[in-house]
Order: C-alpha cells, then structure tokens, then sequence
C-alpha cells in the first residue's frame, strides 16, 4: 500500500506568556527588564504513525489531548515544533467548517468565497452549485445573507460546500457533533461512501461510537503523547478501562492485575426476581453487582465492566465515570451495582471483565473475563449477537 500521511518524531510546542501585555510600549519595556516571562506548552510530544491510502485512522482522547492540533499540523495549519508531516495526495479539512464566510453575504455568494477558499475554480463551483445547493437544503434561502442564519444552517451550507473539493485525504474534527439528527445523517452517509470508495480520512471525534463504524486504527492521545495506537476496539478499551498496553487487552480470561488497594471480592449476577444466577433469558433485566473491599479510605474510585462473546468480541463496556457518577470514597465492605435493564444479547455464554481504578488511572483491581453468565432465548433464535424486536410483515 502508498503511505498517505507520515507523521515522525512530531512535537508541538505552544509560549504561553505570564502576564498580557496590551501595548507595545509594555512588551518592548518588559523584553528590555527581563519581566516578560512564558511558560511552555508541549501541546504534541514525540508522535509517529503512518496511514495508508484508503484507511480510516481515528483520534481520540480527552479534551485538551492534542487531538486538534495534531489535525491542524496535518492540515498545515500549524508548523511542529519538531519532526516532519508528509501528505501524498489531495487534502481537505473539515476543522471548524464556515470559517472565511462574510456574514454580509448571501448563502449564494458565500459559497463562491467558501469554495475558492477550499481549493475550487470558479468554473468548478459554476458546475457543482446546484448539487451543494441541494445537499444543504437550504434552496428556500440562498439568496439570503447568512447573518441571519442558525449555527446548524452555517454549517449545513460550509459541509455541502467543502465536499465538493473531491478530497483523496479528509481531516474531520468533530463535524458530526454539530447540527441536527438529519444533518449528522447525511454526514455519516458521506463518509460512509466515502471510505468504501477507498479514499483516506483521519476522525477526530468524542463520539466513540462513530469511531467504531468509521476507523480501521485508532489513536489514543493523552497530555500530547501518543497512549495507544492499533485495532480501534483494542484502543477504545484501552480508552474506556485505561489499559495501559496494548498487552493488556491480549490478556486471556482469569488473569488479574491492580495495586490491590481496592479488591474486588466476587461478582454476582441478580435477575428480576432478586434471586443469585448465572443465567437471564433474552430481553428481561439483568443487575451485576460487584463486591469490594479496602482497608484504607480510597478517593473517587471508578467501577466499571465489559461484556465479550465466547469469540472474545466486545460486546458492551461502561464504567461510573462515562455515566457521569462520581463516589467521593468508599473504605470497608460494600457493593456496585449495575442494573441492564434488558439484555438484548442472543442466546450464549457471555464473559464480564470487573474493574476499579482510580480518577487518575491507576488500576486498583482488573479481572479480566473472570465471571461469565448465559443467555437463554426464550423463541426461535436469529443470527447474530443481538436479540432485536423485529416483526416482518409481507405485502
């Protein structure tokens, strides 16, 4: 394969001055006294990674990661510090689309500016205006001046615009977190098309779920380094459960890692009647409760749980932090429970990963794929992993 993008030995670092200087008498006295001081930012640290043409990379991380940085430095937005980018092929971005359009335009006259910004002659948006036209949606509209649009409308009209350029190589930073449920549809749809005809995109999102459908690799950035790097499942579960390495998720059931501060003592699995089991039938409620102890008071643990098949396929994860629940200490005995309204798996065994780890992540107590229940369906089963309720009606 051709290597689309090559990223080496990239760092990025950002001045951050103490005090602001408003004027230029202030900064030619504070450059003359020694008073102007800065602090440095390593935004990026040490990044290499390659993507070949036709692969879909995902980035993630938290906010302030470097994730877009790392896009802008693509993008040549921004220059590295250190190391070198490498780009063979036609790029566009899509990091904060409708930047450059004039508020004292008309939709119509702003996607002549927006194009030529992107790259397009004027011939080219002459053959094109039609279709983006349409894929905006905002026909009734275009002669309007945008000052007088929504954000979701701004943005419906600088995406319908941008993907015209024809890219082989596309930067996105969460475009699908703005707009509306249809525009974010039609999104998901372009790129859908997109990655099967074979072209590169690099995703930067929050949404993990996307990252999932879209991404062959993914990145994990974490205070600028580079975390992980691999199968998108492998480094999401490194994101989820901070699995420190890839190694780790490799891991084979009934292995068990932690600094023992916290241990987990058993994991029950309750079903709607409140009795002990190990198995639940397809599409009734499911509580796992997990048993801890600690001789020591332990701030601001975070719980949480994965689900695989027997072929080790991820089937579920969550943990208290992703739900927003904060324990401000636990110390003693005492119990987590996490109530699955319904199970929707098909029929099978079904393997629970139990974990505690701290807010910084450091890793308490880790049993991995040590508990297991099974699922009984209660009619005829259908293919694959999930029980979905489906009626077929022919006409």
């Amino acid at each position: 394969m051709t290597t689309a993008v090559e990223v080496s030995g990239v760092s990025k670092k950002f001045t951050i001055p103490y005090e602001k200087t408003t004027t230029l008498y202030e900064s030619i006295l504070g450059s003359l006294t020694g008073k102007n001081k800065y602090d440095e930012f390593w935004a990026l640290k040490d990044i290499t990674f390659k993507v070949e043409k036709g692969e879909s990379l995902g980035v993630i991380g938290g906010n302030g990661s470097g994730k877009s940085t790392l896009l802008k430095l693509i993008a040549n937005i921004l220059r590295p510090t250190k190391g070198t980018i490498k780009v063979n092929g036609r790029l566009t971005s899509f990091l904060g689309l409708g930047v450059g359009f004039q508020q004292d335009l008309s939709a119509r006259e702003n996607i002549y500016l927006y194009g030529k910004i992107m790259g397009l002659r004027t011939k080219e948006i002459n053959q094109k205006i039609e279709e983006i036209i349409k894929f905006s949606e905002l026909e009734r509209f275009i002669d309007t001046k945008i000052r007088s649009f929504s954000s979701g409308m701004q943005v419906r009209l600088a995406f319908a615009t941008a993907i015209q350029t024809n890219p082989q190589i596309l930067l996105v930073d969460e475009v699908l977190a703005v707009g509306d449920m249809r525009f974010q549809q039609k999104c998901s749809d372009y790129f859908n098309q997109y990655i099967n005809e074979k072209n590169t995109m690099i995703f930067v999102t929050h949404d993990l779920s996307a990252v999932r459908r879209f991404c062959d690799k993914t990145i994990l950035l974490r205070n600028g380094e580079m975390a992980d790097y691999g199968s998108t499942d492998k480094v999401i579960d490194t994101y989820i459960y901070n699995w420190q390495k890839m190694e780790e998720a490799k891991q084979k059931p009934g292995e068990r890692w932690g600094t023992k501060k916290v241990i987990i003592t058993n994991v029950e699995f309750i079903d709607k009647f409140g009795k002990i089991t190990d198995q639940v039938n397809s599409g009734d409620s499911l509580t796992i409760r997990i048993h801890y102890e600690t001789k020591e008071k332990i701030q601001k643990p975070v719980f949480g749980i994965a689900i695989h098949s027997e072929q080790g396929i991820h089937c579920y994860g969550t943990n208290t932090q992703l739900k927003g629940l904060e324990t401000a200490s636990i110390t003693g005995v005492g119990h987590v429970d996490f109530n699955i309204q319904q199970v929707l798996m098909n029929y099978g065994k079904y393997y629970l990963t139990a974990a505690v780890h701290s807010i910084d992540h450091v890793h308490h107590d880790w049993r991995n794929r040590e508990y297991h229940f099974n699922v009984i369906g209660s009619k005829i089963l259908d293919e694959g992993l999930f029980e979905l309720p489906c009626n077929i009606i022919v006409g």
